[in-house]
């Protein structure tokens, strides 16, 4: 009976030591699958659509909430570059443009830079700021009338 219980005992043994062996290799690509995916999310996660807005006109004569410009966009980082994107939208009919400021800070000093509409417009991959330039600050305002500067919302940070 002795001999019996240590074949037995033998076997398992040495089945569950070439069961080991064999999930090796799986537990080994597992292993790799999940660090390309944690790659894969970390990529994601810098290179992902940071959502800011909308930001609003200020109200001009007899309008309302309804009637009022806004802007409304994301940032992306693409290779240590801040890239901007965005919709500026003229919600009222009155022949009038809708602005959008961008203002930003960077080693050089502050800039601005102005986009116009009537209706709706694109803005498509503005920017390419950089940290390593000082870029520290990034503000949005809107205005809608005759004059870039008429019916202004409040500065907005978006980044």
């Amino acid at each position: 009976m002795s001999t019996t219980r240590t074949l037995l005992a033998g076997a398992a043994l040495a089945g569950s030591l070439l069961a080991g062996i064999a999930a090796a290799p799986a537990a080994s690509a597992a292993t790799a699958t999940a660090a390309s995916a944690t790659v894969a999310t970390q990529q994601a996660q810098t290179s992902g659509k940071h959502f800011f807005g909308p930001y609003y006109s200020g109200y001009g004569r007899g309008e309302d909430f309804a009637h009022r410009s806004y802007f409304k966009g994301y940032w992306t980082k693409d290779n240590g570059r801040y890239w901007f994107y965005g919709d500026l939208f003229d919600r009222d009919r009155d022949r009038s443009y809708s602005y959008v400021w961008f203002k930003w800070h960077d080693r050089f000093g502050f800039h601005t830079k102005v986009f116009k509409t009537r209706g709706h417009g694109d803005i498509d991959r503005f920017g390419g700021f950089k940290k390593s330039n000082g870029f520290d600050d990034f503000k949005i305002r809107v205005c809608e009338g005759t004059d870039k500067f008429d019916d202004c919302g409040r500065w907005g940070d978006a980044f």
